[in-house]
């Protein structure tokens, strides 16, 4: 069940379930925190699990014509301060990722450890941002059934589509629920992100990273070749993923997660 905080005079929902050492999770792009829905529940089992709407996105409003992960990351810190935690785990998916590394950059202190899913610390390149600018555009002409259309699927990878048919179909619902305001907002924020690479290498805080090999918007080879681990981290790799691994590996995925935990971070 949601409920909502007001944050500088917008609401923004959330979900709580479960008890324990509190875990965060912010989704994706053209996502809600009910796309964390099933993964939220077996977390629970062991731990206080709170989901984002990320403002603009799912029921939360839009905070303005331009988001950044600045004042993304100042909201969810001020709903964080408002729950009463000053200590978590954060997990954030694709875009929540680049949320997730910002929070990490303004707010460290309240991260036991925190988690990439399917994202990457880097800028957007021009070619990225070019991509995004189109989407805008498409937006902005009535056509977001199409963007939906077509994102959702190849977030999956292609040999699992028939397998998650379900859940791509209800991906897609999720996604057209998203108001043209939010998309549009939200866009800006991650094509204007900084590079947050440094910030990552040079962390102390436990760090996992989840990647799969059949992501069809993250090249798992580029990207493992790229990136600079800090010293306290975790790799791991999800053989049958798309960029959906939460959902197409899920039972791995958790377990992942709970032993990265239980073993690498401090309450």
């Amino acid at each position: 069940m949601k409920s909502h905080l007001l944050i500088n005079n917008k609401k923004v929902y959330f979900s709580d379930i479960g008890n324990g050492n509190p875990i965060i999770l912010l989704h994706g792009y053209l996502e809600s925190l009910e796309i964390w829905r099933d993964f939220a529940i077996k977390l629970s089992v062991k731990h206080r699990v709170i989901s984002f709407d990320i403002p603009g996105h799912g029921n939360s409003e839009v905070i303005s014509e331009f988001h950044s992960m600045e004042v993304l990351s100042d909201i969810i810190f001020k709903c964080l301060q408002k729950l009463n935690i000053d200590k978590c785990f954060m997990i954030g998916h694709s875009m929540g990722g680049y949320l997730t590394l910002m929070f990490h950059k303004l707010f460290p202190q309240l991260l036991t450890g925190f988690c990439l899913f399917h994202s990457v610390p880097f800028a957007d390149t021009i070619e990225t941002k070019k991509k995004r600018l189109r989407e805008i555009e498409f937006v902005k002409d009535g056509k977001k059934n199409l963007i939906a259309n077509f994102n959702i699927p190849t977030a999956f990878a292609n040999d699992n589509h028939q397998l998650f048919k379900h859940e791509i179909e209800n991906s897609i619902k999720i996604a057209l629920l998203t108001s043209t305001e939010g998309i549009i907002a939200n866009l800006h924020a991650m094509m204007n992100r900084p590079d947050l690479s440094e910030s990552l290498k040079n962390t102390k805080t436990p760090f996992l990273y989840i990647v799969s090999k059949k992501d069809n918007y993250i090249n798992f080879n580029v990207v493992v070749s790229q990136i600079k681990l800090p010293k306290n981290s975790q790799l791991s790799v999800l053989e049958n993923s798309g960029h959906m691994g939460f959902i197409e590996e899920k039972a791995e995925s958790i377990n992942i997660i709970s032993q990265f935990i239980l073993t690498d971070c401090k309450a």
